[in-house]
């Protein structure tokens, strides 16, 4: 990226690109993981994409609920700070997403996992295998 030429974009173009950057990299990430899913992949990593799959789910919902009281907000506002508080917002919506899918799934990612574990007949973890020999 050495020749990369910065000079003639403004404060606001940058700003926009990494807010747009941040966005698509949470969402490559999520389709590589679920992507990777296959006969061969583990009962934890199946329930990990699950879970990852609920928070990306619970993130896009609120995106949208948030466009419609931003619709009825003024246009006032200055693209520089009003991209930087939407990179903010984003970031704090991901963590809060990815907090309530560990204290209080709604049960997306359950069905999911149950649908794809018996589609694809993935195994269960050798960590299960042990403790339910042990019970």
């Amino acid at each position: 990226m050495a020749g990369l030429d910065i000079k003639g974009l403004s404060a606001t173009a940058l700003t926009d690109y990494a807010a747009n950057e941040s966005k698509n990299a949470s969402t490559i990430e999520l389709q590589r993981k679920l992507q990777n899913v296959s006969d061969k992949s583990s009962d934890d990593e199946l329930w990990a994409a699950c879970k990852n799959f609920e928070a990306y789910f619970l993130e896009q919902m609120f995106k949208e609920m948030q466009k419609s009281v931003d619709a009825l907000k003024p246009e006032e506002e200055d693209q520089s700070t009003k991209t930087l508080v939407d990179y903010f917002k984003g970031e704090t919506l991901q963590d809060i997403c990815a907090t309530s899918v560990e204290k209080q799934s709604n049960g997306f990612a359950q069905m999911l996992y149950e649908n794809l574990k018996r589609n694809y007949d993935i195994p269960v973890a050798a960590e299960q295998v042990n403790t339910t020999d042990n019970e």
